[in-house]
């Protein structure tokens, strides 16, 4: 089966590039993405590489601190150090798709660093349409732990950086002149929404919608890591509080649904489009 980049479509509309093997220097943790991903009117709601962050790759799974090595990219935050240069990065090594539709796939990866494997992650990816102004990327993650100890995912917040709970599910917004709006069903703001679990949460620009869902239990109790000001970003944090344990042989699984519309939504429209995507 050809390893060449998916792209997915709805309704025979292409709406997602997924980039297999990108070459990267090692600094930015080299890892499979999506981008550009477009509402169905054409509108880009991904970003890749931008000046801010050159280590933002897109949508996929990102993780800063998997035992002390860094799958996110960047400089790594170490306690009573503060971010670090740190020669540590990880990469993950497609392996090969064990199915391709035009609608979706799913793909097996290698998590290397080190010379070694530390996981083994499969992915499942499947675009949807929900309404003419609408569809639904469906992203569900496996990591397993493929070594012979105890591994642990961490983040910048476990390690003593307080409100800095990233890794896991990331996606790297549009970023516009003004910072979009951020809400959830009961929460208004960055502020307000950031570093909470929320059954779904939205990021509205100008003339586009994102709403992020956690489709699992265990997803729904992850709280979201929400950027707004600074930057446009969403991700569902993996280790928030403490450390995320892997036993040997273990899985961790995460299912997020995003839904990908045109135009600024409102709050009644994106609660219910989220109940379609992730019901249907």
């Amino acid at each position: 089966m050809t390893d060449t980049a998916p792209v997915l479509r709805v309704a025979g509309r292409p709406v997602g590039r997924y980039v297999v093997r990108p070459e990267l220097p090692a600094r930015l943790s080299p890892r499979p993405y999506l981008h550009p991903v477009t509402t169905l009117a054409g509108t880009a709601v991904t970003e890749l590489s931008p000046a801010d962050h050159a280590h933002h790759l897109g949508v996929g799974v990102a993780v800063p601190d998997v035992e002390g090595h860094n799958f996110w990219g960047g400089r790594t935050f170490v306690r009573d150090q503060g971010p670090t240069e740190l020669d540590n990065h990880g990469a993950q090594r497609h392996l090969g798709f064990q199915l391709r539709d035009p609608d979706g796939f799913v793909e097996e990866l290698r998590w290397l660093a080190a010379g070694s494997e530390l996981l083994r992650e499969r992915r499942t990816v499947a675009a949807t349409e929900l309404t003419s102004t609408a569809w639904a990327l469906d992203f569900t993650f496996s990591l397993t732990n493929t070594t012979s100890g105890l591994l642990s995912i961490g983040s910048p917040a476990t390690n003593g950086r307080p409100g800095a709970a990233y890794g896991g599910f990331f996606w790297r917004a549009r970023k516009e002149e003004a910072a979009p709006r951020v809400f959830t069903a009961d929460a208004d703001g960055e502020e307000e929404a950031h570093g909470r679990p929320a059954d779904w949460l939205a990021l509205a620009g100008s003339t586009w919608t994102l709403v992020f869902a956690g489709a699992t239990d265990a997803t729904r109790r992850d709280p979201w890591f929400v950027r707004a000001a600074e930057y446009p970003g969403v991700g569902s944090s993996l280790a928030s509080a403490e450390r995320l344990p892997i036993p040997p042989g273990e899985t961790v699984v995460r299912r997020i649904v995003t839904v990908v519309a045109d135009g600024p939504l409102g709050r009644d429209e994106a609660a219910a489009l989220v109940r379609k995507a992730v019901t249907q």
